[in-house]
């Protein structure tokens, strides 16, 4: 379920972001609300990691399960893909 709301909430900032007519867009700033909305899609999936445990092993590199730290190493290997 929280999957479902991280895609929707990253496709409707998306959106936003392609529509020519909004002001934003015509100004080249960016767009508050749909980095609003990504931004609680990043958080939505970072909690549901932690709460659901990470249980990672790329690499033979141990992860500690459910931890922030864990979570954040697995951010900054995942990030290097």
């Amino acid at each position: 379920m929280p999957e479902d709301l991280v895609y929707r909430l990253r496709k409707r900032a998306e959106i936003r972001r392609q529509i020519a007519d909004r002001k934003s867009v015509q100004e080249g700033k960016p767009d508050r609300i749909a980095d609003l909305l990504e931004e609680a899609a990043t958080e939505i999936e970072r909690l549901s990691n932690i709460n659901a445990g990470i249980n990672r092993n790329p690499d033979n590199k141990e992860y500690s399960i459910g931890t922030e730290e864990g979570y954040n190493d697995f951010i900054k290997y995942r990030n290097r893909l």
